[in-house]
């Protein structure tokens, strides 16, 4: 597999506009091509703080060269709050960025259960499978039928997901589904794809199955207001999603901050990679980059005062 290419790289932290002396949060350190970006934007008087649920994501130290402040938190981002706090002399921030994509290393054999491409145990957990309440293990074998087709329908936007579900109950009452391979060739059993599309059939499903295991989507609504709160006056908060289900999250959120005069949208249409980039990394063509700044206290409250006379 080849090793991940970050995208959106220069469109994201050049959206940040950061200066020497800045507090930022790389919110998903992934890879650290992001990382190295920032740091190489940062003095010696700012402060980089990497965030990343996957502690393999630190396996290498981002390059440093003004010798800027360095934090580097094995946590997941919607504790941004509470990850803050832990730093002591960090009260807020002025720049915030998540790529809510995978580094490519995740899928590649990494024995969680990403991807339907290896055969691994079916966990799609972050950290240790042990960490969590349940598993997609768990949902396969244990849920019922219609919640099973519900976290697929709706977590993976899967038109199939009632036959795929009725497909998963059949098949576990012979026999536990304990492997990416025994769930990947009963979905492909299952759903007809077009022969002209190139995406896999179990796509949505595995989707569906790591959203619910991770919480993604409530973890993401719990990260924006965290982060919006975080940020000082005029700073700036900046999220690449992949899919729709985060797209939409991320849009209306920052609608919500905007129609509340907490936030200006600086986005009205979100930024996507050139024809060139997907060119060269087809994986960018789903990413969608959207851009909030906070506004200060005197306008918030103004709002705030004239809504209140109404």
């Amino acid at each position: 597999m080849k090793s991940h290419v970050t995208v959106l790289l220069e469109e994201a932290v050049a959206s940040l506009e950061l200066q020497e002396d800045s507090i930022v949060v790389d919110a998903t350190y992934g890879a650290g091509g992001h990382a190295e970006k920032i740091l190489s934007a940062l003095g010696p008087k700012g402060t980089y703080i990497g965030i990343d649920v996957d502690s393999t994501a630190f396996t290498n130290a981002p390059k440093n060269p003004h010798k800027a402040a360095l934090h580097l938190v094995n946590d997941n981002f919607k504790n941004l709050t509470n990850i803050l706090s832990s730093l002591h002399t960090i009260d807020s921030v002025d720049a915030i960025l998540a790529d809510l994509g995978w580094r490519m290393e995740q899928f590649s054999g990494s024995g969680k259960g990403l991807s339907f491409q290896y055969d691994e145990p079916l966990h799609m957990t972050y950290g240790s499978a042990e960490a969590y309440n349940f598993t997609a293990y768990d949902i396969i074998n244990t849920w019922d039928e219609s919640v099973l087709a519900d976290i697929i329908y709706g977590y993976g936007e899967e038109r199939a997901a009632r036959q795929i579900a009725r497909a998963i109950v059949t098949i576990r009452k012979q026999e536990p589904i304990e492997t990416t391979f025994q769930l990947r060739d009963l979905i492909a059993n299952v759903v007809r794809t077009p022969r002209h599309t190139k995406t896999h059939p179990a796509t949505k499903t595995f989707q569906a199955l790591r959203i619910a295991v991770n919480d993604e989507l409530q973890a993401l609504e719990t990260f924006i207001t965290s982060a919006v709160t975080a940020l000082n006056q005029g700073g700036r908060l900046a999220i690449i999603t992949f899919h729709s289900l985060e797209d939409r999250i991320v849009k209306h959120q920052f609608r919500a901050l905007a129609n509340n005069n907490m936030a200006t949208v600086l986005t009205k249409k979100p930024i996507i990679p050139s024809t060139d980039e997907v060119s060269d990394n087809p994986r960018a063509r789903s990413a969608k980059l959207r851009v909030i700044q906070k506004n200060n206290v005197e306008q918030h409250e103004q709002s705030t005062n004239i809504t209140t006379r109404i």
